[in-house]
């Protein structure tokens, strides 16, 4: 009598150890754009609360070397990302037909993330690159910024896609790997939906701040 035994095949432990990687990056990620958000917002308040807030990242060396770490982190995350993200014209129609066809909310969901993925790649690595080039940040400089048409036209652009992304990623995190049960899903939903609102309503007015700063 033959032994037949079932052995998870080296490629599959591979993938799974992969996938693990990137919902701990994204989970990271989620949490530094919540942080980055609120502190960059302070500047609502008052610019120097803001300028305070960069400074003490500066003198411990935070921005220096933290800086570079979610760039990296950044680009980690897209890499294993952009292995279930199809690029090629005919998978990407395929998988637009059948989401229309199953108009599966999940599905859509993915596809918003997959879709804002490629903007954010673009537009937050022209970001970081520019920020950790003009250390140390302050209110003006960043108020300087947005103040210039095509860039304030950048941040409205990257503003709700870093926004979906961020909010869509938490809520499949914790369904895809179980945090959420289905029952809680409906619940979980309207979280999501509220944390986008916030943050948007919070990122509007740090850059409507910014516009007028000095004005």
């Amino acid at each position: 009598m033959k032994n037949h035994t079932t052995s998870v095949p080296g490629l599959s432990r591979v993938d799974a150890g992969l996938d693990w990687l990137q919902m701990l990056t994204g989970a990271g990620l989620i949490l530094f754009m919540w942080c980055h958000m609120l502190l960059v917002s302070s500047v609502v308040i008052s610019p120097s609360i803001m300028n305070a807030i960069a400074h003490f990242f500066e003198v411990t060396y935070m921005a220096q070397v933290g800086g570079p770490i979610i760039f990296l982190t950044f680009l980690v995350h897209f890499v294993l990302a952009a292995r279930k993200i199809p690029f090629r014209v005919e998978d990407q129609s395929t998988i637009w037909q059948h989401a229309k066809m199953l108009k599966h909310r999940d599905t859509w969901l993915w596809i918003v993330q997959a879709g804002t993925a490629m903007i954010i790649l673009i537009l937050g690595a022209i970001h970081m690159w520019v920020v950790l080039n003009d250390l140390p940040i302050t209110a003006m400089k960043s108020a300087a910024r947005m103040q210039q048409f095509w860039w304030f036209v950048f941040y409205m652009l990257l503003l709700p896609c870093v926004e979906l992304h961020v909010s869509v990623g938490f809520y499949r995190i914790a369904v895809k790997w179980g945090f959420i049960k289905s029952d809680k899903r409906k619940g979980f939903k309207k979280l999501e939906s509220t944390l986008f609102t916030m943050f948007m309503v919070i990122g509007i007015a740090t850059l409507i701040r910014f516009v007028t700063l000095g004005q």
